[in-house]
């Protein structure tokens, strides 16, 4: 640490808490693309007497299911930003405290 500056080193819990999220993020991304092709995969490859009871209520999950992490997703995208304007903020005044 004693090549940082104050900047850097009041940024750094925040660095680490956005690298963090934006890696959750995108595996929430991932685990919403997958899940909505699987969802289309079920809804188109099985007919339509099939799609009844227990696989009907299982293609209805999926689908709702992949809206809830694209949302959440979305939600992670935003909480990034955030983290990064407010990274951006704290360094620029311990700039110009200096």
């Amino acid at each position: 640490m004693a090549g940082q500056s104050k900047a850097d080193r009041a940024a750094a819990p925040l660095d680490q808490a956005l690298e963090k999220t934006e890696a959750v993020a995108a595996e929430v991304q991932r685990a919403s693309d997958d899940l909505a092709v699987i969802n289309a995969v079920l809804e188109q490859e099985l007919p339509d007497e099939a799609q009844v009871g227990d696989v009907a209520q299982a293609i209805e999950h999926t689908g709702q299911l992949e809206k809830k992490l694209a949302e959440s997703a979305e939600t992670l995208a935003e909480v990034n930003a955030t983290l990064a304007e407010e990274i951006e903020k704290r360094t620029e005044r311990a700039r110009d405290a200096r």
